[in-house]
C-alpha cells in the first residue's frame, strides 16, 4: 500500500535541515476531523531538535514543502502542518491497489523464512469443551491466520490436556461409581458427572485424593488397566472436540498433547540436575526462583509424578528441536501468567538462547451474562450447545426477516458461529467478556452479523449490477474514473480500506486480533453510510462504474478480514 505518511515525511525532511524522515513519519497523525486535513504533522517534538518554535516550523513547511501529486494543499495552524490529499489521485491509488490485489490485499512477506509455533485451544481430555475454552481457540486461530497471511510458516499445536492427576481422579471416580454402558451412552457428559462427583465426595473423604494420586502414578508407570481407561476417555473426548472444531472451522498441524512428552520428561529432569538447578524439598524436586521474585517451579512431586512445568519445558525443547521456531506463542487465560513466567525463566536458566522467543498471550475470562464457570462444580456451558443455540436463534431471525432465503441452514450456521467468534474477538483480548445474546446476534450493532450482513448487502449490489449488464471486470481492472469518488462518503471508505494492511500488521505485532475485528466494523460503518448517501446503480455509466469499483473493493477487504479472524462470508443473508 502506498504510504502517504512516508511521502510526507520525506518531503518535510528535505525542507528541514537536520530532520530525520523516519522520526518525522512516526509523528504524523490522522486528524480527528477531516476538515483539519487528511494528515497532520505536529511540530512540537521537532522544535526541540531544530530549536525553533512549533508554529514557525509548521509555517516554514507550509511555504516550502515541494509539490507532490498525492497532495492538493498544505496549511499551518497552531504548530501543526495539515495536509490535504489530492482526492482523485488518492482514489485512483488506493482503490487501484485494492482491486489489483484482490483477496491478497494486505498480505505481506515480513514473515518469509520464519516459523511461528502457536499453542492454542488445548482442552482437557474427559472434560466438556465449554465456553471457557472458546477464547484460546478463536484467538489462537486468528493469530495463526494473520501470521500466515503475512508470510510466516505457522505450526498450530493443540496441546491437549491428556495427562496429569485429573486422570487419577477420573479413574478413581469410574472405578467407584462408573458404569460402562452409561459412559458409552452419555460420553463426555457422563465423564463430567463422575469428575464433579469425585470433587464433591473428596470434600468429606480426603483419602480419595490419595487414591487418585496413586492411580496417576500407575498410569505414568504404564499400568495396563490405567492406560486402557485413559485411552477410552481420550477416544470419547476426541469425538466431541473434532465435532466442535469442524463447526468453528479450526484445524491444527499437531495434536500432540501432554502425554506425548511422557518419555521426554526424564531428560528434562536430568538436564536440570546437571546444571545444578534442581533441588530437593521435603521429597519433591523444584527449581528455586527467589532471585526473580517468583515462587519455585515444582518439577516432580513427592511420589515422582510430573507436573505442568515439567511437561511444558519438555514440549518447548521438543518444539525448538523439531520446528526451529523464531517464536513460540502460548494462548491461555491470564490466570496462568505466573506459570509461564516461571518455566520461561527455567528455560533461560538452563542456558537456552531461544528463551526470549517464548511468548505468553494472555486473555481475560468469559462468563455467560456475568455467571463464571467452574468445571469442578459442574457450572459449565457446553460450547457446542452455545454454538447450536446461536445457529438456532439465527435461523429464527432469518425465518422472520427473509424466509425465502436459499441455503438457510448453511447461512444460519455461518452467521450463528461467526457471531460467537466475532463477539469474542471484538474486544481487547485481555478484557473479561460477558456473553450476551442481545449483543452477539445484533444485526444493527457492532457485531459479526452486522459485518457479514454488510458484505452480503455489497454482494447483492454487485449481483444486481451484473444482472443489468454492468461490466464488473472492467471496474476491477481499475477502469473507473477516480474523480467521481472525491465525495466525502467515498473518501471515508477509501481511508478505511487503505488502513487495512497496517491494521493487519499491527495485529500481528501486538498479537491482538481485535485490531482487525474493530477495523472491519469501521469499514462496514463507512460503507453503509456511503450506501445510503450515494446511489450506486445510477443511470450515469461512469458514475455507476466508479461506485461499483468501490463496492467491489469493500467486498474484497471484508471477505479477507473476516477470513483472517476465522469467519465465513455468506453471499446472501
Amino acid at each position: 500500500m502506498t504510504d502517504y505518511k512516508t511521502i510526507l515525511a520525506e518531503l518535510a525532511a528535505s525542507v528541514l535541515d537536520g530532520a530525520d524522515a523516519a522520526a518525522i513519519a512516526a509523528m504524523i497523525e490522522v486528524p480527528p476531523n477531516p476538515e483539519m486535513g487528511d494528515l497532520s504533522l505536529p511540530c512540537f517534538k521537532l522544535s526541540k531538535t531544530l530549536r525553533k518554535a512549533p508554529a514557525h516550523i509548521a509555517e516554514e513547511l507550509a511555504g516550502k514543502l515541494p509539490a507532490h501529486p498525492a497532495f492538493l494543499s498544505v496549511t499551518a495552524a497552531s504548530g501543526y502542518l495539515n495536509v490535504f490529499f489530492n482526492k482523485s489521485s488518492y482514489a485512483e491509488t488506493v482503490l487501484g491497489e485494492v482491486l489489483r490485489a484482490g483477496d491478497a490485499f494486505g498480505a505481506g512477506t515480513i514473515g518469509e523464512g520464519k516459523t511461528i509455533v502457536i499453542d492454542f485451544s488445548s482442552p482437557n481430555i474427559a472434560k466438556p469443551f465449554h465456553v471457557g475454552h472458546l477464547r484460546s481457540t478463536v484467538i489462537g486461530n486468528a493469530l495463526y491466520r494473520i501470521h500466515r497471511f503475512l508470510g510466516f510458516r505457522c505450526v498450530g499445536i493443540n496441546h491437549l490436556g491428556d495427562w496429569g492427576t485429573q486422570f487419577g481422579k477420573l479413574i478413581t471416580a469410574y472405578k467407584l461409581w462408573g458404569d460402562k454402558r452409561q459412559v458409552e451412552e452419555g460420553e463426555i457428559e457422563e465423564l463430567m458427572r463422575l469428575y464433579v462427583k469425585f470433587h464433591d465426595e473428596a470434600e468429606s473423604k480426603p483419602e480419595l485424593e490419595d487414591e487418585a494420586r496413586a492411580w496417576f502414578v500407575r498410569l505414568e508407570q504404564g499400568d495396563e488397566e490405567a492406560l486402557e481407561l485413559w485411552r477410552w476417555f481420550k477416544t470419547i473426548s476426541y469425538k466431541e472436540f473434532n465435532r466442535i472444531y469442524e463447526l468453528l472451522g479450526v484445524s491444527f498441524d499437531s495434536d500432540a498433547g501432554e502425554s506425548f512428552y511422557n518419555d521426554k520428561m526424564g531428560t528434562v529432569v536430568e538436564q536440570l540436575k546437571e546444571k545444578g538447578l534442581l533441588e530437593e524439598d521435603q521429597g519433591a524436586f523444584l527449581v528455586r526462583l527467589d532471585d526473580y521474585n517468583m515462587a519455585p517451579a515444582l518439577i516432580l512431586k513427592k511420589d515422582g509424578a510430573t507436573l505442568y512445568h515439567t511437561r511444558d519445558i519438555a514440549a518447548a525443547l521438543y518444539r525448538n528441536k523439531t520446528y526451529g521456531f523464531d517464536k513460540a506463542i502460548y494462548v491461555t487465560d491470564y490466570a496462568q501468567n505466573l506459570h509461564f513466567q516461571q518455566w520461561f525463566k527455567v528455560i533461560e536458566l538452563m542456558g537456552f538462547d531461544w528463551a526470549d522467543r517464548l511468548v505468553h498471550v494472555p486473555f481475560g475470562r468469559v462468563s455467560l451474562e456475568g455467571v463464571k464457570f467452574a468445571t469442578r462444580k459442574g457450572n459449565v456451558v457446553l460450547l457446542e450447545e452455545l454454538l447450536r443455540q446461536s445457529i438456532d436463534k439465527t435461523r429464527d431471525i432469518i425465518e422472520s426477516k427473509n424466509p425465502q432465503l436459499e441455503d438457510k441452514e448453511q447461512v444460519a450456521q455461518q452467521v450463528g458461529v461467526g457471531a460467537v467468534i466475532f463477539n469474542d474477538l471484538s474486544s481487547n483480548r485481555i478484557k473479561d467478556i460477558s456473553f450476551s445474546w442481545k449483543d452477539v446476534l445484533n444485526f444493527e450493532g457492532e457485531s459479526g452479523p452486522y459485518v457479514q450482513y454488510t458484505y452480503a448487502r455489497a454482494r447483492s449490489v454487485l449481483r444486481k449490477a451484473e444482472t443489468a449488464g454492468a461490466d464488473l471486470a472492467a471496474a476491477a481492472i481499475a477502469g473507473f474514473d477516480p474523480a467521481l469518488l472525491e465525495n466525502a462518503e467515498a473518501q471515508l471508505v477509501l481511508k478505511e480500506l487503505a488502513a487495512f494492511p497496517d491494521k493487519v500488521l499491527v495485529a500481528m505485532e501486538k498479537l491482538e486480533p481485535s485490531i482487525v475485528s474493530r477495523h472491519l466494523i469501521d469499514i462496514a460503518q463507512r460503507f453503509n453510510r456511503f450506501y445510503h448517501e450515494c446511489p450506486i446503480l445510477v443511470d450515469d455509466p461512469a458514475l455507476k462504474t466508479a461506485r461499483l469499483a468501490l463496492v467491489t473493493g469493500v467486498c474484497n477487504v471484508l471477505r479477507t478480514g473476516l477470513g483472517l479472524i476465522g469467519i465465513q462470508t455468506p453471499e446472501r443473508i
